[in-house]
């Protein structure tokens, strides 16, 4: 059985509960990645940010500010304004399978990966195409070879 710690990123970029959508904003945009961890000083789990919750954040309160005002509004919203609180995580030892299935089942990005409470890493559906498309190429390397 093939594990979430296998496949997990381990050490995610994390921010805290004070960090603002626009520090949020910024590493996302930084290191490429769509989900941020909330987590507290002793690095216990608090929620989750997504890029889909900035988005919808700056759209509802950019209607009601002007575009000079907008750097200011993203500087001054908190990230535990927006962030999920009640989050889903998966255990470091759970099988691929069943994440897999839990996020399609509900349509979710990420699953943060849990450990005594402490954030150790989390699961996205990048790393479970990756596994998709090694499986693809372990099948195709054991395909006989066809004349036509």
């Amino acid at each position: 059985m093939i594990t979430i710690l296998e496949i997990m990123t381990k050490h995610p970029f994390t921010l805290g509960p004070s960090n603002s959508v626009k520090q949020a904003m910024a590493l996302m945009q930084q290191e490429r990645i769509r989900h941020i961890p909330i987590v507290n000083d002793r690095h216990h789990l608090l929620g989750l940010v997504t890029l889909s919750d900035i988005l919808a954040t700056q759209e509802s309160k950019l209607l009601l500010i002007s575009p000079e005002q907008e750097a200011e509004f993203t500087d001054s919203i908190q990230l535990d304004e927006i962030m999920t609180h009640h989050v889903a995580t998966v255990a470091p030892q759970a099988s691929i399978k069943e994440a897999a299935l839990y996020l399609q089942r509900h349509k979710y990005g990420c699953l943060p990966v849990v450990k005594n409470h402490q954030l150790v890493g989390i699961v996205t559906e990048s790393d479970f195409i990756a596994v998709a498309i090694n499986l693809l190429e372990l099948m195709e390397q054991q395909e006989p070879l066809t004349d036509f």
